[in-house]
């Protein structure tokens, strides 16, 4: 990678924290209605507007795990595509460890591997048998718009096969009402990689970058993209999404670029959060190694853009994995013989 620091990156997954963070600053922006809900309804926050725009405001949520998962999986499916992993369900005893071929089986939330990338970057628990802190941090994404203008509610129904809800003279009662996230949405964000590889960063990084289904219902609806807009190496952790969210308040407003009900424009808020950026590293106080933004950012997406496609993504995939392999060579299997 030219547009990357590689030098930066450390040579193998530390055992402890050794202060190396990289962190993909970016804006999910939802492409159809999706639902990131619990108990049926969707999660909100009341929160502050802005930091230069008082008042309170109500604003949809996106957790963690609707973040990570999605982009987990979207990682696991490429590792079983290119033979890496095994496609086998668990064992229910969970004692077979590897197929007939030799490869890991990994059944996410099921019996973790322990040794490929997704185990590593993003964390494991294996109850009583050991864990695995996620060195990918991810914390509750806020809509940069309010939940007012936001949202949108929905009649769902379930027809029958001739298109109409009645059968036999009966009406089915398979109709219901589900709010919706409206298209077009922004959600501002911060995805940090801690004291990976260069290998295992870019294997995260592409897993953002390919990720289009979050929320529930993710076979039908759910479509979201994520735009980067800076990757920032530094030697500590960054401003959390709510003041990013917050700061593009307050600049948005400024510029005249919120008209509620109508979507924010995400090319003007795009441009607004790299301009942002600097600033809020700045505030942190944090040391800035090297920050990806403009024409070089542009560079590294082109550049991952190649290697997700065949053979790149391999290559990618098999170096992420040895060294994975190497970390749980090094750290997780000596813990497991020492319980035993």
């Amino acid at each position: 990678m030219k547009s990357l620091n590689s030098e930066w990156f450390l040579t193998e997954v530390p055992g402890k924290p050794m202060g190396r963070y990289a962190h993909i600053i970016l804006l999910r922006v939802t492409d159809s209605y999706p639902l990131f809900q619990t108990d049926g309804e969707l999660n909100t926050a009341r929160v502050r507007a802005g930091i230069a725009q008082d008042g309170l405001l109500t604003r949809l949520t996106m957790f963690k795990r609707k973040q990570s998962t999605p982009e987990r999986l979207v990682g696991r499916e490429l590792l079983r595509r290119y033979g890496l992993l095994s496609g086998e369900a668990a064992d229910e005893r969970g004692k077979d460890r590897e197929d007939e071929k030799g490869l890991p089986i990994c059944d996410y939330n099921v019996q973790f591997c322990t040794q490929c990338p997704d185990c590593i970057a993003y964390g494991f628990a294996i109850g009583d048998a050991g864990s695995e802190k996620s060195k990918v941090i991810t914390d509750t994404a806020y809509s940069l718009t309010s939940y007012d203008h936001s949202h949108e509610a929905f009649t769902l129904n379930a027809p029958y096969e001739d298109g109409t809800m009645t059968r036999y003279g009966e009406v089915t009662s398979r109709i219901n009402e589900q709010d919706h996230i409206r298209p077009q949405v922004i959600f501002p964000g911060v995805v940090t990689a801690r004291d990976l590889t260069e290998n295992l960063f870019l294997y995260v990084l592409n897993n953002v970058l390919r990720a289009r289904h979050y929320g529930a219902q993710t076979t039908r609806t759910g479509r979201l993209h994520n735009r980067i807009a800076t990757v920032a190496l530094t030697d500590g952790d960054i401003f959390s999404n709510l003041l990013f969210t917050q700061k593009l308040y307050d600049a948005l407003i400024a510029d005249g670029a919120i008209h509620p009900p109508d979507p924010v424009d995400p090319e003007t808020a795009f441009k607004a959060a790299q301009a942002l950026v600097p600033e809020l590293l700045r505030e942190d106080g944090v040391t800035v190694d090297q920050l990806i933004i403009g024409e070089d950012l542009e560079v590294l997406l082109a550049e991952m853009q190649m290697m997700s496609a065949d053979p790149g993504i391999k290559t990618l995939l098999t170096s992420a994995f040895a060294d994975s392999r190497a970390y749980h060579e090094a750290w997780v299997a000596k813990r497991s013989k020492k319980r035993r």
